[in-house]
C-alpha cells in the first residue's frame, strides 16, 4: 500500500493498514487511531469499549456499573 494518510490523525505513514467494516474501508497508521475512530464509547463515562462491554437496547456501556448509572439495571457484567 502506498503512503496514505491516517483517517484519524492525518499522519502520512509508509506502512498503513486497512480495516473494512461493512461496506466502508478505513486506513490507519496505528491501532490507537483505529480504536478512536471505530470502537464504541461507553454511554456513561465515554471510555472506548474494547472488550464485550454490556448493552441495553442500542446503548453500549463499558461495565454494568456504568449501565446502572444511566438507569439500565437489567444488565450484568459478563464473566
Amino acid at each position: 500500500m502506498p503512503h496514505v494518510r491516517c483517517e484519524t490523525c492525518g499522519n502520512d505513514y509508509d506502512h498503513p493498514f486497512q480495516i473494512v467494516k461493512g461496506d466502508k474501508s478505513y486506513v490507519f497508521d496505528s491501532f490507537e487511531c483505529a480504536i478512536q475512530a471505530l470502537a464504541p464509547a461507553c454511554g456513561n463515562c465515554g471510555v472506548r469499549v474494547l472488550g464485550h462491554g454490556v448493552q441495553e437496547a442500542d446503548q453500549i456501556y463499558c461495565c454494568a456499573h456504568c449501565a446502572a448509572a444511566q438507569g439500565a439495571d437489567q444488565v450484568r457484567d459478563r464473566a
